[in-house]
């Protein structure tokens, strides 16, 4: 492991940071990186836009947290690239043992990890990817399959459709999407557009609703004032879930299954927020595609395997399941694989 700069040099650094042209200074929590033996780990974390980030958060701060092996320095990006490209070039100042990105979008990364490279220090990616022309720009990649998760949500829907006889053509879709250049919203809109041109189902529009609760009921409420036959709201994650169907019922509609008699029916992603899964014990939300938040272990094995000189797999997928508590589809099958579907309330 290498030598830790002391204390004073990292408020050094954090002023001239500060003094360079920043509007305010860099949002990094310290927890205590300077005891002996201890693997330094910057984690830029992109925000706190969700439960689902906020859990994340909480579970790469379990896994290197004080009673661990290791040290952590944490940094909030808030929702901007630049602040995390601030962070990381932090961290190499720093010289931390390891940076940890979860990056808010996938482009515009590749001059500050080739600095990352230059100066020895692993880089492992977390729940989003990054689109860089050298792969070696980091070590390694922890998270969901965002398209297999969109095309679960979307085979059960059409299941769905099968049993209750609707005709394709009778499925008027909105698309709310997450962070528009995300891997999360990349995946699962791909996921829908392809089931929607497979089974000839409508998508009415797309709309970007950033992931979170406030901006999916303002873009559920103009959607139910410029279109008249939604009847599926394709939510991104759990949040914009919960915001679509404020919107709904303050338009004076019910979110429910039973589209064929005026329901509008919510589809959503995450399974991890408490609102969210009692919307789906009530019906309000029809089916949930997982997205498992806990990575911090996963990385903390990463971490453990390039100590001991081992190379892991450059991707490690998550395991997850679909959620609904319907009966009506019980499992569905992609790329010939069956995955059951599992009551999140059972």
């Amino acid at each position: 492991m290498k030598n830790k700069k002391t204390f004073m040099w990292l408020l050094l650094s954090l002023l001239v940071l500060t003094g360079c042209g920043s509007s305010r200074p860099v949002q990094t929590e310290e927890i205590e990186n300077t005891e002996s033996g201890k693997i330094v780990v910057g984690f830029s974390q992109l925000g706190a836009e969700s439960d689902w980030r906020s859990a994340n958060t909480e579970s790469m701060k379990e896994a290197f947290g004080e009673d661990t092996d290791y040290s952590l320095v944490f940094n909030d990006g808030q929702q901007k690239q630049t602040n995390q490209i601030t962070a990381i070039r932090t961290f190499i100042q720093q010289d931390v043992d390891y940076i940890v990105l979860a990056p808010v979008t996938e482009s515009g990364w590749d001059s500050v990890l080739e600095e990352a490279k230059e100066a020895q220090i692993p880089v492992i990616l977390v729940d989003r990817m990054v689109d860089v022309a050298d792969r070696s720009l980091y070590q390694c990649w922890i998270g969901s399959d965002f398209e297999l998760e969109g095309k679960k949500v979307c085979e059960w829907l059409y299941q769905y459709t099968v049993v209750h006889d609707i005709p394709s053509e009778n499925l008027h879709i909105v698309d709310l999407q997450g962070t528009l250049g995300s891997t999360a919203q990349l995946g699962r809109s791909r996921g829908l557009n392809e089931a929607a041109l497979e089974h000839g189902w409508d998508i009415v529009a797309l709309r970007d609703a950033d992931f979170t609760q406030e901006k999916g009921r303002e873009v559920m409420t103009e959607l139910l004032r410029e279109y008249d036959n939604i009847n599926v709201v394709y939510c991104e994650n759990d949040n914009e879930a919960i915001g679509a169907i404020k919107a709904i019922e303050a338009a004076g509609y019910k979110a429910g299954a039973d589209i064929e008699n005026g329901e509008i029916m919510v589809l959503s992603f995450d399974g991890i927020n408490r609102e969210a899964l009692s919307y789906a014990a009530l019906g309000k939300i029809a089916c949930i595609g997982e997205c498992n938040p806990l990575h911090g272990p996963r990385v903390e094995a990463m971490i453990k395997a390039l100590e001991e000189g081992r190379i892991p797999e450059k991707f490690n997928y998550v395991e997850e399941s679909i959620f609904s508590t319907l009966t009506d589809v019980e499992t569905v099958t992609v790329d010939d694989i069956e995955y059951t579907v599992v009551n999140p309330l059972k």
